[in-house]
């Protein structure tokens, strides 16, 4: 039984929804725990002002991290 390859597009909307999802999805998880505390991190500390950045680079490393595996 082989184990299936993440889908990059799944693991960007994952990532997209909840920072570090996706990455856990990837099977990083210590990355996906990374993205989800400096996200809270950083939509708390600015206010949300610059929350929304932090989910658009999570998607994208996600997305990269299932591209890449393939």
């Amino acid at each position: 039984m082989s184990k299936s390859l993440p889908n990059p597009g799944v693991a960007a909307v994952l990532s997209f929804i909840v920072p570090g999802l996706g990455q856990i999805y990837n099977g990083a998880f210590l990355r996906g725990i990374f993205w989800l505390i400096v996200s809270a991190g950083v939509w708390f500390g600015t206010w949300g002002t610059f929350g929304w950045i932090c989910h658009l680079l999570a998607s994208y490393t996600a997305y990269t991290y299932a591209r890449d595996k393939h």
